[in-house]
């Protein structure tokens, strides 16, 4: 991510000073190219004031004032706002903050730098500038800004969420779980507001990795979220007006500290509930099999659930032989998605190295079924359940078993004949029903009904017999769009299908 350059910063530092409207007209044309049209526009303001009868900057002035009126109106206000406060951090900071939630991340990163500039003691545009940095997988420019946030403001929400990630990753959880506790100590709920928005919604969250990913189909330009981490709510919590409650917490293995007062809650809250906390327990992997494996037509491998104190010295090897399983076996920790952590073992040899790897951690064993059809490929289908209803969101396609879409053959440049797999998966996401045929998308909606879940997901494959295998099914299911002109733009009406039913959800429950 390389760094924008920052035009307007440039606009005031015409030497000497000008009396004509040639250089200001150059800085108002290289401001547009650069889509940024508020910016512009003053610049060519102030060309006017030098000659009001300039054709080519009235002329740029009605072109560019077309673009701002066909824009986002809430965000051009705030854009108009920091140029003609430039001189102000205060702006500078929404507009940055603005930008970072459309993922404008260049955008957004020159203007918290601009902010710094006017105002280098600000926390919070360091903390924002980590957070970017650190969704832009920029760890050491992350590490840099949050340590300057802190250094400024030692509870700074963004910086200790940026510091725990980045020692979660470095493998220092309980250094992880103090910065955590830093950010939520003193506060607990945070407020994101939308400029004008569809509904007021009170998200439920829990400070660990076990959240529904939310931010691409409830978007903060058009919803404000009260984002309230429950591990650390108090009962006398003054809470705003809202109009539903979404229970983002997804992942019922990282559920546990915030079960309390999320029942607490509920139990005085009035308004409607999106994913109630019950049927989320329900998914645990080792459960799974139990709710769907008996649905016609569906393969459930079954699952076993063990802790650290259950094993040892070898022992799990024993597990395994004593709970049946037959090799090939699949071991990954609790709370482990995207493949993250999942060890496929097909000798006891190899159970006893996956054992010493996954040292004290409470696991997961499940029966692997080999999933590969005629050609050799394997392949990975998810659907997403919107108020039970199934939707098509991907369809992964790889020479590996282990069948991960960012880690598959899917992408352009990647695999040999990419383009035969992106036209299959084309067929899935537009005809489903078509592709997979009546009998399997029949046993996929009855895993929606049995799920019980208004928003969650089921990663899943076919197998040579046409029985739907079930990998995994839950709610902490990502979907987000594709760059538009990028070689998977294909994919963005069905992920436009989803977000929609979604947010007609949202709707439906908030009017209630």
């Amino acid at each position: 991510m390389s760094r924008a350059p920052d035009l307007l910063a440039e606009l005031f530092d015409i030497q000497p000073p000008v009396t004509r409207p040639g250089p200001w007209l150059v800085k108002a044309r290289q401001l547009a190219e650069a889509h940024r049209p508020a910016e512009a526009l003053m610049a060519v303001e102030r060309a006017l004031a030098l000659d009001p009868r300039a054709l080519p900057a009235r002329s740029l002035k009605t072109s560019l004032t077309q673009t701002i009126e066909a824009a986002e109106p809430a965000l051009t206000r705030l854009e108009l706002a920091a140029a003609l406060n430039f001189e102000r951090a205060g702006p500078q900071l929404d507009l940055a903050f603005a930008y970072a939630g459309r993922d404008r991340l260049h955008d957004a990163e020159r203007q918290f730098r601009r902010t710094l500039a006017l105002d280098p003691g600000l926390a919070e545009a360091h903390g924002g500038l980590a957070a970017l940095y650190l969704r832009a997988e920029l760890p050491d420019r992350a590490l840099v800004a949050a340590q300057a946030a802190v250094a400024v403001d030692p509870a700074n929400a963004l910086a200790c969420q940026t510091l725990s990630m980045l020692s979660e990753r470095a493998g220092r959880r309980d250094e992880a779980d103090a910065w955590l506790d830093r950010a939520y100590e003193a506060q607990a709920l945070f407020h994101e507001p939308a400029p004008e928005p569809r509904a007021r919604v009170l998200v439920l969250a829990t400070r660990a990795q076990g959240n529904v990913p939310y931010r691409f189909i409830m978007p903060p330009k058009l919803y404000t979220r009260y984002v309230w981490y429950m591990e650390h709510a108090r009962d006398d919590q003054i809470l705003p007006d809202y109009d539903v409650v979404f229970n983002a917490i997804g992942d019922p293995d990282l559920s546990g500290p915030s079960q309390a007062a999320v029942a607490r809650f509920l139990a005085r809250n009035a308004r409607p509930v999106i994913n109630d906390p019950e049927p989320v327990q329900q998914t645990f992997r080792h459960l799974i099999p139990g709710r769907v494996g008996d649905i016609d037509g569906v393969v459930a491998p079954k699952t076993v659930r063990v802790t650290g104190g259950e094993r040892g010295g070898g022992a799990l090897a024993g597990r395994i032989e004593a709970e049946g399983f037959a090799y090939p076996v699949l071991v990954r920790p609790l709370a482990s998605h995207g493949g993250v952590g999942l060890y496929r073992a097909d000798t006891p040899a190899e159970v006893a190295q996956i054992e010493t790897r996954l040292e004290g951690q409470d696991i997961y064993i499940t029966q692997y079924v080999d999933y590969a059809l005629a050609d050799g490929q394997y392949r990975k289908g998810r659907m997403i359940f919107i108020d039970r209803r199934p939707l098509p969101y991907h369809w992964a396609i790889s020479e590996r078993w282990m069948v991960h879409y960012v880690s598959s053959d899917m992408s352009e440049g990647k695999g040999v004949g990419a383009d035969w797999r992106r036209v299959e998966e084309e067929r899935f996401l537009g005809d489903p029903a078509a592709f997979l045929g009546n009998a399997a998308m029949t046993a996929i909606g009855e895993i929606g009904r049995r799920l019980d879940l208004d928003y969650c997901g089921l990663d899943f494959s076919i197998l040579p017999d046409g029985r739907v295998l079930v990998f995994e099914a839950n709610a902490t299911m990502l979907v987000r769009p594709e760059d538009a002109d990028g070689a998977l733009s294909y994919r963005n009406p069905a992920v436009e299908r989803i977000t929609q039913a979604f947010q007609a959800l949202l709707a439906k429950r908030a009017a209630l």
